[in-house]
C-alpha cells in the first residue's frame, strides 16, 4: 500500500511501489508539427478526448463541451497559482556578462531559488543589475543540483513589480514562438504568484465556461500548488526509483478540505499538478487535511490513488513523471494506446495543445 508521510524537512513523500518499468517504457513517436505553439483561441475551443481509465474506450468532442462529463455534486479541483514573468536577463557587475535568470522559488521574500545560465560564471558573491538598474540581486548560495540561491535588492509586491517590468513569461523550450499576450500562459483563475510554470490543463477554461460549471451543480474548488521543477524536470534516470522529484510548495486550506471531503459526487482533478496536492493531503482513507508545506510525491504505475476519481489534463512528454502519473491513473498500455490515436487525429500536444479528461 502507498501512503503519503511526512519526513524530517518537513517535506510530503510517498512511498514508492515496486516496479520493473524504466523510463524508457514510457516513449512514444510524435511528429514536431503536433507540439502547439499557441493557445487555443477561444480557450475552451480546445480539442478534448475522454478516455475511460478501465476500458480504455475513448470519445472526442470539444473542451466547451465538458459539462456533459460531469455530473450535479461533483468537486472540481482547480490549482490557483498564477505564474510569474520569471525568467530575466542581468549583467554581471564584475565582468559585463549577460546572464539568464530563471526564478524557480521563492525562499524567503528576498531570495530565490533560480537557475542560471550560462551556470559556471554564476559564483558565490556575484552581483547583476537587472533591467538597467530596476532590479540588482547578488548570488548567496548554490544548490546540489547546479541551482543558485539569488538575494535581491526588493522584495514582495516591490519584487513583483520589477519582474512585470523587465521579465517575461518562462514558456517551456519546446515552445518557440512569441507570445503575443502573457495572460495566455496564466489560467483565468489564477491568483497566488509565484509559480514558473503554468498548470496547463486549467488553460482550457474560459469565466463563461467555469460559470457554467458551477450553476450545474459542481463545486469549484482552489487548492494552490506552485510549479517549478518538479513538475517538469526530465527523467534522466533508467530506472522510475531512482528519479528524484524536486519538491514544490503546496496549500489545501480547512475550507477546502472540508468542501472535498463534504462532496456528494466524484472528485475530479484540473491537472496533474492538482492531482499532486489531492494526493499529498489525502490520508489512507481517502480524507484531505489542510496543508501548507513541500510536497515531492512521485506517482508512477503501481501508486494506489487515495482520493482523486477523475482527471482532466493535457498529453504529456515522452518519458515524464506526468506521463507516469497518468498511466498510474489508468494503466500504461491504455495511455499509449490513447496518445497513439491522438497523434493519428492530430491532436495538438503539451502546454498550449489540447485537453484529455480520464474518469
Amino acid at each position: 500500500m502507498t501512503s503519503s508521510c511526512e519526513i524530517p524537512g518537513g517535506v510530503i513523500k510517498n512511498e514508492l511501489p515496486p516496479t520493473d518499468l524504466v523510463t524508457a517504457d514510457f516513449s512514444y513517436d510524435l511528429p514536431q508539427e503536433l507540439i502547439a505553439q499557441t493557445p487555443a483561441q477561444p480557450r475552451d475551443s480546445a480539442r478534448l478526448m475522454t478516455v475511460d481509465r478501465r476500458t480504455g474506450a475513448l470519445s472526442h468532442h470539444v473542451f466547451s463541451e465538458i459539462c456533459d462529463f460531469l455530473r450535479p455534486g461533483d468537486v472540481l479541483v482547480i490549482n490557483d497559482t498564477k505564474v510569474i514573468p520569471a525568467r530575466i536577463y542581468g549583467v554581471k557587475d564584475q565582468s559585463g556578462i549577460v546572464m539568464e535568470t530563471l526564478l524557480l522559488r521563492q525562499l524567503t521574500p528576498d531570495t530565490w531559488e533560480t537557475i542560471m545560465r550560462p551556470g559556471r560564471r554564476g559564483k558565490v558573491g556575484v552581483t547583476l543589475t537587472y533591467g538597467d538598474g530596476r532590479l540588482r540581486g547578488e548570488i548567496v548560495g548554490t544548490k546540489d543540483d547546479g541551482g543558485r540561491i539569488i538575494r535581491f535588492d526588493k522584495s514582495g509586491a516591490n519584487l513583483y513589480a520589477a519582474l512585470d517590468e523587465i521579465g517575461t513569461m518562462p514558456l517551456p523550450p519546446y515552445i518557440t514562438e512569441k507570445l503575443e499576450d502573457q495572460s495566455q500562459y496564466n489560467t483565468v483563475y489564477a491568483r497566488e504568484k509565484g509559480s514558473a510554470a503554468a498548470p496547463t490543463a486549467g488553460l482550457h477554461f474560459t469565466p463563461e465556461l467555469l460559470r457554467k460549471v458551477s450553476d450545474m451543480g459542481v463545486d469549484i474548488v482552489p487548492v494552490l500548488l506552485h510549479v517549478g521543477l518538479g513538475t517538469f524536470r526530465p527523467v534522466k534516470a533508467e530506472h522510475l526509483t531512482d528519479h528524484v522529484m524536486h519538491s514544490e510548495f503546496i496549500t489545501v486550506t480547512e475550507d477546502a478540505a472540508r468542501r472535498i471531503n463534504g462532496r456528494r459526487g466524484r472528485l475530479i482533478c484540473v491537472g496533474t499538478t492538482s492531482c499532486r496536492t489531492i494526493e499529498s493531503a489525502a490520508d489512507d482513507k481517502g480524507e484531505i487535511h489542510a496543508v501548507a508545506g513541500d510536497t515531492g510525491i512521485f506517482i508512477y504505475p503501481g501508486y494506489r490513488f487515495k482520493a482523486m476519481e477523475g482527471l482532466i489534463t493535457n498529453f504529456h512528454l515522452p518519458q515524464s513523471t506526468l506521463l507516469m502519473l497518468v498511466s498510474a491513473f489508468s494503466s500504461r498500455e491504455i495511455m499509449l494506446s490513447a496518445y497513439k490515436t491522438a497523434v493519428d487525429m492530430r491532436y495538438r500536444f503539451f502546454s498550449f495543445g489540447d485537453a484529455m479528461m480520464i474518469t
